[in-house]
């Protein structure tokens, strides 16, 4: 018999795959301003539907050695990747908080923090599609089901915005602003305290990746390096360890 702990977890686990399977549909279709529901799920080479079965998450990968069933074309390892990643951040997530509506609302925020930064990757864009209904969706969660409350929710989405904005202003378009769209979404979801540590975990983690673009790679200051992942980075981090990281820092000295 299997207990009802790791029933959960392997449910939670099963459930992320499933839900990763879709968010491959909207990494690949957001972008193009296509529609996440119709068609049904078919090869971007061949345009061939995809047989249910060949469409059962990590599964249908291997099964498939990678590759089309009709024209052979390989498959991009982005699509299992996704949907493992979103499995784990799923179970992870769980681990941290239990089950309940806290999970569910982080869990929504990391499935789309997952798809900003596979699009962010490929194409160098935030989609609005994502952050604006966020703004919304992280005002009312926060109100609601999480612990922040609404005045946190807002000063966080309007603190963090307005600071990218300058940013993006004295940087003279060094910032984009899907970015600014990107971390007020993340600020109505973490409160006012929690996005100023996203937006040091991101500077901090992206100026780390840059060197080492820089040296390893023979990147210059000038090439352009989505700033999307390293938000979503910042955020997770916020959410999982913010209020240790931020009580230690406030307490520095004392």
């Amino acid at each position: 018999m299997i207990d009802a702990s790791t029933f959960l977890y392997v449910s939670t686990f099963l459930l992320g795959l499933v839900i990763g399977s879709f968010l491959n549909v909207a990494i690949h279709r957001i972008p193009r301003e296509e529609s996440i529901v119709f068609p049904a799920s078919h090869c971007p080479s061949c345009r061939e539907s995809i047989r249910w079965y060949d469409n059962i998450p990590l599964i249908g990968f291997i099964l498939l050695r990678g590759r089309c069933r009709s024209c052979h074309k390989a498959i991009s390892f982005s699509y299992p990747l996704v949907e493992l990643l979103n499995g784990l951040g799923y179970l992870f997530l769980l681990n941290q908080f239990g089950p309940g509506w806290e999970w569910g609302a982080y869990a929504a925020l990391y499935s789309s923090l997952l798809v900003v930064t596979f699009i962010d990757l490929a194409h160098q864009i935030v989609p609005d599609v994502i952050t604006l209904p966020g703004m919304v969706i992280g005002i009312i969660v926060s109100s609601t089901l999480l612990p922040v409350g609404w005045l946190n929710s807002v000063a966080g989405l309007f603190l963090g915005g307005v600071l990218f904005y300058l940013v993006a202003v004295l940087s003279r378009g060094g910032m984009g602003g899907g970015d600014i769209k990107l971390v007020a979404m993340i600020g109505a979801f973490i409160g006012w305290k929690a996005v100023l540590l996203t937006i040091f975990v991101s500077a901090l983690a992206g100026s780390v990746i840059g060197v080492f673009l820089m040296i390893f790679f023979g990147k210059g200051r000038k090439d352009p390096v989505p700033f999307g992942p390293f938000l979503a980075l910042g955020a997770m981090v916020s959410i999982v360890w913010g209020s240790p990281i931020i009580y230690w820092y406030t307490h520095l000295g004392t």
